[in-house]
């Protein structure tokens, strides 16, 4: 199914990362526009993990992830694009767009 890069964009500009990524992660404001926490995606005791707000993008100094909103939901809930996309538009309300079929004869 192709979606969209209006649906896709939509959806981007919505997901406010830091609120998303929080529902994952304990952060704490570090910086003007920084969060930091423990990184989801290994163990670690001292954050290393960041959240930049106005970028919309966080990165892992400890073991490298980084990347915007869709990603992260899809490292954490190892989910491809399309499952990623489909449930953020789910957290936010955002309805999906129909797909709509064209057959020629």
């Amino acid at each position: 199914m192709a979606i969209p890069n209006e649906f896709k964009e939509t959806v981007r500009l919505k997901a406010d990362i830091v609120r998303i990524v929080g529902e994952y992660v304990k952060l704490k404001k570090s910086g003007a526009q920084n969060f930091s926490g423990l990184c989801p995606f290994h163990a670690e005791k001292t954050p290393s993990f960041s959240v930049h707000s106005s970028r919309q993008f966080f990165h892992c100094f400890g073991c490298g992830k980084s990347g915007d909103v869709f990603k992260f939901i899809q490292e954490k809930e190892q989910v491809s694009f399309p499952e990623a996309l489909r449930m953020l538009a789910e957290k936010l309300g955002i309805p999906m767009p129909r797909t709509q079929y064209s057959s020629e004869f």
